[in-house]
């Protein structure tokens, strides 16, 4: 009897360590978050150490640099604006800030209670958001190609080591909205409809691309074999935010479309036909456009029509394999970028093609020295890039 109720005890205690065991696994990372993690970690420390170095060895000027003033470049002054000022107060630019959606600088403005300034708080949500966002990106990778073991943190890697990454480590909007966008296709993948939607409803607010994340969402949906009928009311939700962005301004500045003008007017993005378009491109990438002390915009330029050909070969690659919802999501950037004036800042565009991250780290399990090619090519790009970025250059 008393063996009996002593071996039950035990039992139960055995069960009850058991369970808290599982308890205690699920808020802990998973093998492929933990190596995620670790890519992150060190491309972080490799993106600092450049950010600190940069200015004092490519130092344009006779004073001593400030290093600690090289993550305040070209759009992160009007993050930081925002963050400052708001929209409707105005900055000492007069930059027209209606061009830019309001979840970056809104998270800046709460960050900087840390006692970081805008631009740190600005460097520190990319940083946590980088994270997320390569975690979720091995995830998706590793539950779209589950024969091949490992590939969730190569396509993490692939990404992290991009040859426009610094976009992910400063004050910009690309590692935000990824955070989002990453595992809101996760969610359409496997079915979980309201979880996408709510996830693209919160990219919307960071960035213009969400209405395209939105459309590839509901091609996705109609073309998917998990789709729910009965969740299809919360695709409307991404609409939004958006929606709701266009009412502020048409309350500040007395438009519905104040977002378009303001682009139009600060970046020449009126619509443009395709053909004309890459006309103007090219001329901008040809030598002597620019003046000599604008060279660095023509080699940016060159890298555009790079990016350009790197969707299309995408688009091609991803209409072979009928993923139709990322073919929507690839095809609508390509769209939205070769109708401007001209194309620029579609390299940075590309860390938004969670596609071509993964199709990537298939090439590199499935070729090795594809993967070893493209490691020898984009980490030197990735450090040229960087330096551009933290000495003032125009760099996407």
């Amino acid at each position: 009897m008393f063996e009996r109720v002593t071996g039950e005890r035990s039992r139960r205690a055995r069960r009850a360590r058991d369970s808290a065991a599982v308890g205690v696994r699920r808020w802990l990372p998973d093998l492929t978050a933990r190596e995620a993690l670790g890519w992150w970690l060190v491309t972080r420390i490799g993106i600092f150490l450049i950010a600190l170095s940069a200015p004092l060895l490519f130092n344009r000027g006779d004073s001593y640099p400030d290093v600690w003033r090289a993550w305040w470049q070209w759009d992160v002054w009007h993050f930081k604006a925002i963050a400052e000022f708001g929209y409707n107060n105005g900055e000492p630019s007069g930059a027209p800030l209606a061009a830019f959606f309001p979840g970056l600088p809104v998270l800046m403005h709460v960050a900087s209670w840390l006692g970081i300034g805008y631009v740190g708080g600005g460097v520190l949500v990319s940083a946590i958001a980088s994270a997320f966002a390569g975690i979720s990106l091995a995830r998706l990778a590793q539950y779209e190609f589950p024969e091949l073991r490992n590939i969730g943190p190569t396509a993490s890697l692939m990404w992290f080591i991009a040859p426009v990454g610094v976009f992910l480590a400063a004050a910009y909007t690309e590692a935000l909205f990824c955070a989002f966008a990453f595992p809101a296709w996760l969610a359409a993948r496997q079915g979980r409809w309201a979880r996408a939607a709510i996830l693209v409803a919160c990219a919307a607010t960071v960035r213009v691309s969400g209405i395209f994340l939105a459309f590839a969402l509901v091609v996705e949906f109609v073309t998917s074999k998990k789709r729910d009928w009965l969740s299809l009311p919360w695709l409307a939700l991404p609409a939004v935010p958006v929606l709701g962005f266009m009412a502020y301004l048409k309350q500040i500045h007395g438009s519905w479309f104040a977002w378009q003008d303001a682009q139009e007017k600060g970046w020449a993005r009126e619509f443009t036909w395709p053909w004309t378009s890459l006309v103007h491109t090219f001329e901008a990438a040809s030598k002597g456009h620019f003046p000599a002390d604008r060279a660095d915009w023509t080699w940016m330029f060159r890298a555009e029509l790079v990016a350009l050909i790197v969707g299309l070969l995408l688009l091609a690659w991803l209409f072979w394999r009928r993923s139709w919802g990322e073919a929507a999501w690839v095809g609508a950037t390509i769209a939205a970028f070769v109708t401007s004036y001209w194309i620029y800042s579609l390299t940075r565009a590309t860390l938004l093609w969670w596609p071509l991250w993964i199709g990537l780290a298939v090439l590199a399990h499935r070729k090795p020295w594809l993967g070893r090619l493209y490691l020898a090519l984009a980490v030197p790009l990735a450090v040229i890039w960087a330096c551009a970025f933290f000495t003032g250059r125009w760099a996407g």
